[in-house]
């Protein structure tokens, strides 16, 4: 008797199942149709993406050859065309490298480009950071020491990236402005922080040499 009530069991599922299917058929194939095909669309922009990295990592190479050979025009060249073309990763790299061949050139064009990457709120601030130590950089020489506080100081702040680098160009700067004061200001700075690179630190102490003596009240 159990066997009989198991067969008609049986028998209710796979009539309820059959008009499940046929009912809802269409959706279930749909459905599956597009899960297959999200995942082949995934796959084939993952693999894209890894091809596209690989080539702009590629090219970035043969750029950075090109400026090692001293070819700046035909490195700049290339370093543009990553800069808009490549991966999001190598544009920002790619920007800066551009703006330092520019300036083996063209000092002014460089300070430009270095100071757009400083005030672009879409890269990072180390990367942000970095472009305006190198646009201080191009214009310590020339520069009042009024303007390289300025684009500098807040880059000066504990935990900042490119603390050291800046500190450092604002006491040369203060040093060719025959500002003593501030100069010994930044060299103390530098001379104090623990985390300042030896070599930072070993120019500092060669500034601090050269600065006259604190004036005994």
């Amino acid at each position: 008797m159990s066997e009989l009530f198991n067969e008609v069991d049986e028998e209710l599922r796979r009539e309820q199942l059959k008009k499940l299917w046929d009912r809802y058929s269409l959706l279930i194939i749909g459905a599956a149709i597009l899960i297959i095909a999200g995942v082949a669309g995934w796959r084939g922009y993952q693999y894209y993406e890894a091809k596209h990295a690989a080539e702009a990592g590629a090219a970035f190479e043969a750029a950075a050859t090109l400026a090692e050979d001293n070819k700046h025009a035909e490195a700049e060249a290339a370093f543009t065309k990553l800069a808009t073309e490549a991966p999001r990763g190598y544009r920002t790299l790619a920007r800066l490298r551009a703006a330092a061949e520019l300036a083996t050139h063209d000092r002014d064009g460089a300070v430009k480009q270095f100071d757009a990457i400083g005030a672009d709120s879409g890269v990072g601030q180390p990367e942000q950071d970095l472009a305006k130590v190198r646009a201080a950089g191009l214009l310590v020489d020339t520069a009042p020491f009024d303007e390289i506080r300025q684009r500098l100081e807040p880059l000066t702040a504990a935990g900042r990236t490119f603390r050291h680098s800046a500190r450092e160009l604002l006491a040369q700067s203060a040093w060719k402005a025959s500002d003593a004061s501030a100069a010994r200001q930044w060299v103390d700075l530098i001379m104090t922080d623990a985390e300042t690179p030896a070599s930072i630190r070993n120019r500092a102490e060669a500034l601090q040499a050269l600065l006259p003596p604190v004036a005994k009240s």
